[in-house]
């Protein structure tokens, strides 16, 4: 997929979130800024180097790891991430502590003798991030880290770049499918679509955007009434839940009060009322349209 005009930048020590359905120009863009494939129109700067003109000087201050976990099958777990760091010019000394401190970290220190053919996706996955981790990159690059993993992976991956990003000051590049992810990790969120940048925030900005998508979560301890019996005014968008109901307004307080002053009036109980904001994956359908709905 190519990609228009698309242009950003990513501050010193942001954790930057690229979203987009697929063939949106995501993966495009990521190798592009990781000098795997060259532009042909424009520039891409990473650390303060043209990619195209000054490759290696990029790539001595990134870290990749792509969606597929490529690491040396014939080789041990520890030897994949000593034959990084030698890679990058790491020192002796230095890549023997950083591997093992690594190799705790991502909680594969008693499988350093394995095999790389003998992991799972998910180790394999945490093994790929030792071994971007290694050389101490100025910038993470990230492509679907956690994509098909298991929970536990996912989660100690999605806090070693939390961790990393707020103790070390790393840029982190994330390019990601999952909402929740971009949400929990994200200082600003980037989305593609069909080749353009079409919208560029703060994950909690970019929720402001669909105020329609506002709701009220109301659920009743016993009967529930209709919605026409409570609801202050007529035709409003209601789903209906199994003990409840979500009802969107771009005003979901004033119809969480009005929902309770009304309950309480016909004598019904309520087991809880809560205002919700749009999540992140309506704001992506939002701008990216009903044909994206599931990326």
């Amino acid at each position: 997929m190519a990609v228009d005009r698309v242009s950003f930048s990513v501050a010193r020590g942001e954790v930057f979130g690229f979203l987009g359905p697929n063939g949106a120009g995501k993966s495009t863009t990521a190798r592009m800024l990781t000098g795997y494939l060259a532009p042909t129109q424009g520039r891409a700067i990473v650390a303060g180097f043209d990619v195209v003109k000054s490759p290696s000087a990029a790539r001595r201050h990134i870290g990749v790891v792509p969606e597929e976990a490529n690491v040396y099958a014939d080789l041990t777990v520890r030897q994949n991430v000593l034959l990084m760091a030698e890679l990058h010019g790491v020192a002796k000394p230095q890549r023997e502590r950083s591997s093992t401190e690594l190799l705790h970290t991502f909680d594969l220190t008693e499988r350093a003798g394995q095999k790389g053919r003998e992991l799972s996706k998910g180790l394999r996955q945490r093994l790929m991030l030792c071994m971007a981790l290694v050389s101490a990159p100025q910038i993470l690059f990230l492509d679907e880290p956690t994509s098909g993993l298991d929970v536990a992976s996912t989660r100690m991956i999605r806090e070693v770049i939390s961790r990393m990003n707020r103790e070390r000051g790393m840029t982190v590049f994330l390019t990601t499918h999952n909402m929740d992810e971009a949400d929990q990790l994200c200082h600003r969120v980037a989305i593609i679509d069909r080749g353009r940048l079409a919208a560029i925030d703060t994950p909690a900005a970019l929720r402001g955007r669909v105020d329609a998508r506002r709701s009220v979560v109301v659920k009743f301890t016993g009967p529930s009434p209709t919605p026409a019996d409570v609801l202050p005014a007529p035709n409003m968008e209601v789903e209906m839940l199994v003990d409840g109901w979500r009802v969107f307004s771009p005003e979901p307080g004033a119809v969480a009060q009005q929902i309770a002053i009304r309950t309480a009036a016909l004598g019904l109980g309520l087991q809880s009322l809560s205002t919700v904001a749009p999540t992140l994956e309506e704001v992506f359908v939002s701008i990216t349209g009903a044909a994206h709905a599931h990326p």
